[in-house]
């Protein structure tokens, strides 16, 4: 399957981190935060104006904005079930 962005995932959608795109402090923080490849990432809801997105990342929830999550890149997309 093609890469999919973080940013793309609906509620109920999961993913496996494949590549956290950029450099620096900012980078690093994604990193510190789990978001390491491998790992499974699961969209919870949004805001009510879109920005910024829920996640849940090996049990804790994380807010990320659209341009934050546009940086990392998920395979093996997965639906509600599964």
């Amino acid at each position: 399957m093609a890469n999919k962005k973080l940013s793309d995932l609906r509620p109920g959608e999961a993913g496996i981190v494949e590549r956290v795109i950029g450099a620096g402090p900012f980078r690093q923080r994604l990193l510190e935060m789990g978001l390491t490849r491998g790992v499974r990432v699961a969209m919870e809801k949004t805001a009510p104006l879109g920005d910024p997105t829920e996640y849940v990342v090996k049990g804790y929830h994380i807010s990320l904005r659209k341009g934050e999550a546009d940086l990392i890149l998920l395979s093996q997309v997965q639906g509600e079930e599964g």
